[in-house]
C-alpha cells in the first residue's frame, strides 16, 4: 500500500484487474449498463452488481471519489457535478429541515449564498460568525444545531483555520464538522485525519488543476458519504463520466503542481509584502516554511492604484472568476466571488475595491513577480 503522498496521487491501494488491460481507466461514456438476464438485474438491487445507470454510479466517478478519499485518508468519497454540489450533498447528509448550521463568516461567497439563501428555502438556517474566537461560535449554538462549517484556508482572505480547535470544539458539543479543503488540498492539510466528519473539494480547482473541468468531491465517514451519494443521485447532481476522467487525469500531477505553485505564491507574497503601493498582503507566512502554504495570494492595493489600470496592465496574466489552474490568474472578489454579499458584509470582512485575489501558477516566479510589479507601477502612474 502506498505510503507517501506523491505515490498515493498516482496509485490506488491495489491493482485493478480488467479484461482489457488498459493502463488508464477507460471513459465509460454510457448513460446505462446492460444485464444478461433478470437474475443479474435483480442482483444489482440486492447489492451484488455495481452499475445500473450513470446518474446513480459510474466507474469513472467512483474512481474520482475513491482517489480523493485516499489522499484525505478518508474511508469513502463521492464525486459531484461541482464544488457547490459537493457542499450541498455533504450538508444534506448531515442536516435536515428544521435544523441549524453555524458557519465561518469569511467563507467563499458562493458557499455563503447557498448556506444563507438556498438552504433557507429547504428549512435549514445558517448563522455566520467569526471563528477567530470559538466563544463566538458557542454563543450561537441552539438545540437544533447540527453542523459546523468552515474552510481550511478561507476564500479570499486566506485565514488558516485552527482545524484542531474547531473540530475538538464541535465534538465536545456533539456537532458534526464539514471542512472545505479546496485551497489547502490534501498535500498541505487533511481535515479528516484531524477528526472532521466530512471534507469537500471544488475539484474544478487544484484537484483537476487545468481549468478544463467543473467537478466536486465530498469524502468522509462511510455512513455520511452513503447519504451524500444518495443526495447526488436523487437530486441529479452527478458528474459526467468524461469530466470525472479528466479530473482524475489532472489529479495525478497534484503534488508536482501544488508544490511549485505554493513556492511561487510565497515568493510573490514576500515580494509584495513591503511594496510601497501595496497596503496589505494576505498569505499564511507562518505556515509551510519556505515551500509555502497554498497557492493563493490576496493583496489590497493602496488607494492610489487605479484598479482598471492595474488589470489592464497585466499582459499574460488573465482576469478569471475562478482559480487554481496551472496558469497564474487574477480575480476581483468585490465583483465576482463575493458579489452576492451585501456591501456591509464585504466591508466587515475587508473585501473592497482595492482587493485582488491572485491564483499563482507554475510559471517562473521571477516572471510572475515582474508582472505584478509592472502592473502596480502602471496603476499608480496617474
Amino acid at each position: 500500500m502506498a505510503r507517501e503522498f506523491e505515490t498515493k496521487v498516482l496509485h490506488g491501494d491495489k491493482k485493478v484487474e480488467r479484461k482489457i488491460k488498459s493502463k488508464v481507466t477507460p471513459i465509460y461514456q454510457t448513460s446505462a449498463f446492460t444485464f444478461k438476464d433478470l437474475d443479474e438485474l435483480e442482483g444489482f438491487y440486492e447489492g451484488s452488481g455495481h452499475y445500473l445507470y450513470s446518474r446513480v454510479g459510474n466507474p469513472n466517478t467512483d474512481e474520482l471519489g475513491a482517489a480523493v478519499a485516499r489522499l484525505e485518508e478518508a474511508p469513502a468519497g463521492v464525486a459531484a457535478s461541482s464544488g457547490l454540489s459537493a457542499i450541498l450533498a455533504g450538508v444534506l447528509a448531515a442536516v435536515k429541515s428544521g435544523e441549524h448550521i453555524i458557519a465561518a463568516d469569511d467563507v467563499y461567497g458562493g458557499s455563503y449564498h447557498m448556506l444563507k439563501e438556498e438552504l433557507k428555502d429547504l428549512g435549514i438556517e445558517t448563522t455566520f460568525v467569526s471563528f477567530t474566537d470559538l466563544s463566538n461560535v458557542e454563543k450561537e449554538i441552539r438545540d437544533n444545531t447540527r453542523l459546523i462549517y468552515t474552510e481550511s484556508i478561507t476564500n479570499p482572505l486566506l485565514r488558516v483555520e485552527n482545524l484542531e480547535a474547531v473540530i475538538d470544539f464541535a465534538k465536545g458539543k456533539g456537532l458534526l464538522t464539514l471542512v472545505d479543503n479546496t485551497f489547502a488540498t490534501p498535500l498541505h492539510v487533511r481535515p479528516f485525519e484531524l477528526g472532521a466528519d466530512l471534507v469537500v473539494h471544488s475539484a474544478t480547482k487544484y484537484i483537476g488543476g487545468h481549468s478544463d473541468v467543473t467537478s466536486g468531491v465530498v469524502v468522509g465517514r462511510e455512513d455520511l458519504i452513503a447519504k451524500a451519494g444518495s443526495k447526488i443521485a436523487n437530486l441529479g447532481s452527478n458528474l459526467s463520466p468524461f469530466e470525472a476522467w479528466l479530473t482524475v487525469r489532472g489529479l495525478k500531477t497534484l503534488a508536482l503542481r501544488m508544490k511549485t505553485q505554493s513556492s511561487n505564491a510565497r515568493k510573490l507574497a514576500l515580494a509584495l509584502k513591503d511594496h510601497a503601493d501595496v497596503k496589505k498582503v494576505y498569505y499564511p507566512f507562518d505556515q509551510g516554511g519556505e515551500d509555502g502554504f497554498g497557492a493563493m495570494v490576496t493583496v489590497e492595493l493602496s488607494e492610489k492604484a487605479d484598479m482598471n489600470e492595474f488589470f489592464r496592465a497585466l499582459s499574460w496574466i488573465k482576469i478569471a472568476p475562478t482559480l487554481a489552474g496551472v496558469e497564474s490568474t487574477v480575480s476581483h472578489p468585490e465583483v465576482t466571488s463575493h458579489r452576492a454579499l451585501s456591501p456591509e458584509a464585504r466591508a466587515a470582512l475587508g473585501i473592497n475595491r482595492q482587493v485582488v485575489r491572485i491564483s499563482v501558477g507554475i510559471e517562473h516566479a521571477d516572471d510572475i513577480i515582474s508582472q505584478f510589479e509592472d502592473a502596480i507601477r502602471e496603476s499608480v502612474r496617474k
